[in-house]
């Protein structure tokens, strides 16, 4: 499978389009490239050079920040070459503007041939001519016309980090390495052609990779392994945890071909295939900004991690052990703990049920705010004392601004004060600015964030689109809706195609369409009602390559909002059985709120589908709802964590008794009023009829009802006579006091039950000796649960019960 992939970037790399020379820049471009910035160059191939001699360490952090900062310093100064100079660099990878031409990229003249366009001291003239094409290089401009200063700068980098891709190509000797790099080299070539976004498209798959990723587990495994320390303990292994993060984050792979010994067939394709993956999203975009970069931790998970944590961990201990007395005398515990952090954690990735891998894990509520608590002391002392959020407007105005309502359903805070709002929304303000570059527990963003970012960017567009009989409908509407139905045609296989179709170019019928690189992924059609006041959904569908990414969710909000602004409040669809959860998670219901004949008549119906209803509110934006509701979330996280605060400090203790006070009113004991307490009046007890100071017999009379009653249920059958050890031999060992209905019904004949509490205290045994007994997946366990509810509530119509 990995070798499909290289395969595929092999396919790409050796297409036409352009010389090895950079597209036609020239040999002497390179060379002096090389000469006078080749820093990038010299990073990926210090890299695999170091790769090649000690199994896979990075080259030393200054040496590789060095590089980085070569290649920004190199990019500055192109950056700011005055515009003709820039012009000239672009012409060099810009196709000939020339009818007929072919020429994909001006070189300088024969005579100026080892020339450097970056130096002050040569600056083409635009009637110079391509020693190739011989077109002047006015040609090979003539598409940058009104070119923004910002655009001419991105395809700038994205040139010298072609360049650096390039030199790093010629110097790498690996080959799976060398056809990557290739890869992405006609990948930023084609883009600096066609002036777009270099997007990775392809076998690999797009990031994350796996779930949960190596930062999330390691998160998980210090909660896990050491929770029980001290808090100044507890902070060293984090410590330590980040450290080893920051490790993994720069650590460099060894190629596929150095890995092959020690690994079956299916690791080794497997470790090729993130080999690929941590080159093109990790290691080359840390020196290539013009593609997406992304942290190894982040987007990997275990199966990466158990192939190189053996050789990583020994090359993380050497590096402790090298560079001991180069760490602070307050950071030497970090090392200290190392190499113990590294034996626990290889268990934890090598155990098959380890639970730091389970996607569900969390730490506890008090784990969190132990570390809220770190945090918000450590930014105390450094951060100004001011009312203002950083946005230039209080922070109560802003929250408003962002949606943010005081009240959550039928709750209000009416007892809560502004400046205790203000202070948890400064404290989450503080806590995001911390917690911005923490490594260990990154903020985990929901789909829908990356999803409204992405359309921010205009990354993907939402539109509404139809065909129309009164007015003519442009290319590109036909272009879409066209998309649309391949789309749905190919997601919905059991519905016919020409029925598809008939109801995609239907005039009656719109489709919301989502865009992405001009091409539909996915999309809603459906039918307005305006005179029903509703709207009919009929299909929903978004490419499969493209699901699981939060598109659907946000399609559906985008027509919630639509259909508002356009005074429908209410959405109705047939669902079939796979389409249901999908539907529940949007807010649709089987309870359908809209009366029969509103609806009847007008929406089509469809055999073997569950109708259902979704009422929309006027006043809630849908696309923004999930951040607004995440909002108040955290305000009120951050309001207990400050009441939890406020619970925990010690209060000097109660002396009145020791002077001879035998009772004190509730609301005088200390701290109780802070923490929330309110007097109540308490409800008047009602009498009971049958408390134990009343008839003896009538008491007995009214057991005898229940017990009888009891016996009779359903569930009463594994309770009705004693459990005997032939039957379950160890049952015994395990119950030391078992009870019955039966044995409860000779009590009652012998006037053991003299009060309530000794008859419900028998019932309860019967029920508590079967859950500790039984597993909760039993048949017993859950006849225990119900008879248990049923028993209460007969007593209940009795007046019997007052817990």
């Amino acid at each position: 499978m990995s070798g499909g992939a290289l395969i595929t970037l092999k396919e790409d790399a050796t297409d036409g389009g352009g010389s090895t020379n950079g597209g036609g820049g020239g040999n002497s471009t390179i060379a002096t490239n090389q000469q006078s910035s080749g820093s990038g160059n010299s990073t990926a191939s210090t890299n695999h050079n170091t790769n090649g001699n000690n199994g896979g360490g990075g080259p030393p952090e200054g040496t590789r920040q060095n590089s980085l900062q070569r290649i920004q310093l190199r990019k500055q100064k192109v950056f700011n070459l005055p515009v003709p100079q820039k012009l000239a660099k672009l012409s060099m990878y810009s196709a000939c503007q020339s009818e007929g031409c072919r020429c994909t990229g001006w070189k300088t003249p024969q005579e100026n041939r080892h020339r450097d366009v970056e130096s002050s001291s040569y600056c083409p003239e635009f009637s110079e001519e391509c020693r190739s094409c011989r077109h002047a290089l006015q040609n090979h401009i003539a598409h940058l016309d009104g070119i923004s200063g910002s655009q001419m700068n991105d395809l700038l980098g994205a040139i010298i980090d072609m360049e650096n891709l390039f030199m790093s190509m010629q110097r790498v000797e690996d080959e799976d390495t060398k056809k990557v790099y290739l890869y992405l080299f006609r990948l930023l070539r084609q883009c600096v052609l066609t002036r777009q976004q270099a997007v990775i498209r392809g076998p690999l798959g797009d990031p994350p990779f796996e779930s949960p990723c190596i930062a999330k587990a390691v998160s998980s495994f210090v909660f896990y392994k050491y929770n029980h320390l001290s808090q100044t303990e507890l902070q060293t292994m984090t410590e330590v945890a980040k450290t080893f993060l920051n490790f993994l984050n720069h650590y460099n792979f060894e190629p596929p071909s150095m890995r092959r010994t020690g690994l079956t067939h299916e690791d080794a394709s497997t470790y090729k295939i993130n080999y690929t993956r941590w080159l093109v999203f990790c290691h080359v975009p840390a020196f290539c900004n013009s593609l997406r970069h992304f942290e190894t931790s982040l987007v990997f998970g275990r199966t990466l991690l158990r192939t190189i944590f053996k050789y990583m961990a020994e090359q993380l201990r050497n590096k402790c052990s090298s560079e001991r007395d180069r760490f602070p005398a307050d950071k030497r515990s970090i090392i200290t703990q190392m190499p113990k952090f590294l034996d626990a954690l290889k268990a934890e990735i090598l155990k098959d049920d380890s639970p730091i891998w389970d996607q569900g894990f969390r730490p506890s509520t008090a784990f969190i705010i132990q570390q809220r608590k770190r945090q918000q002391e450590a930014n105390t002392g450094s951060s100004a004392n001011s009312k203002r959020t950083g946005t230039g407007e209080p922070a109560h105005k802003r929250a408003k601004k962002e949606g943010i309502d005081r009240t959550c359903g039928d709750t209000h805070f009416e007892d809560i004060s502004d400046e205790t709002v203000l202070r948890a929304l400064k404290a989450i303000s503080e806590s995001k600015a911390v917690n911005k570059s923490e490594i260990l527990f990154p903020v985990n963003v929901s789909r829908d964030e990356n999803v409204k970012a992405e359309e921010q960017q205009r990354a993907i567009e939402f539109h509404v689109v139809g065909n129309s009989l009164t007015k003519q409908v442009d290319k590109q509407t036909i272009f879409w809706l066209i998309g649309l139905q391949a789309v749905f045609a190919y997601q919905l296989p059991e519905m016919p195609r020409e029925y598809i179709s008939q109801l995609v170019f239907d005039t009656k019928h719109k489709t919301l369409a989502l865009i992405k690189e001009n091409q539909p992924i996915g999309g809603i059609c459906f039918r307005p009602f305006p005179s029903q006041g509703f709207t009919e959904i009929v299909f929903c569908a978004v490419t499969m390559s493209e699901q699981v990414k939060g598109y659907g969710t946000h399609l559906m909000n985008h027509l919630k909002d639509y259909s508002i602004k356009h005074g429908i409040r209410h959405l109705l669809t047939y669902a079939d059985c796979d389409a249901i959860g999908y539907f529940k998670k949007q807010g649709f219901s089987k309870d359908i709120k809209l009366a029969r004949p509103v609806y009847a008549g007008f929406i089509k119906e469809y055999d073997g589908a569950t109708l259902m209803h979704c009422e929309l509110h006027p006043s809630i934006v849908n696309t923004q709802f999930i951040s607004v509701i995440r909002k108040q979330s955290e305000i009120l996280k951050e309001l207990i964590a400050q009441r939890h605060n406020e619970v925990q400090k010690v209060r000097p203790g109660l002396t009145c008794f020791k002077e001879g006070l035998r009772s004190i009113p509730v609301e005088s004991i200390p701290g109780l009023r802070e923490i929330g307490w309110k007097p109540q009046m308490r409800a008047q007890r009602t009498s009971r009829p049958l408390e134990e100071s009343s008839d003896p017999d009538k008491l007995a009379a009214s057991f005898a009802s229940v017990l009888q009653s009891v016996r009779q249920h359903q569930a009463a059958w594994p309770f009705l006579r004693p459990v005997t050890a032939a039957e379950v031999p160890d049952y015994y060992d395990h119950i030391k006091y078992p009870m019955d209905l039966k044995t409860m019904g000779e009590r009652l004949k012998q006037g053991y039950y003299v009060t309530r509490r000794l008859f419900m205290a028998d019932m309860a045994r019967i029920f508590s000796n079967c859950r500790f007994y039984n597993s909760p997946e039993t048949e017993y366990y859950r006849c225990a649960n119900s008879l248990e509810r049923y028993f209460q509530t007969k007593m209940r119509e009795l007046n019997l019960w007052d817990k």
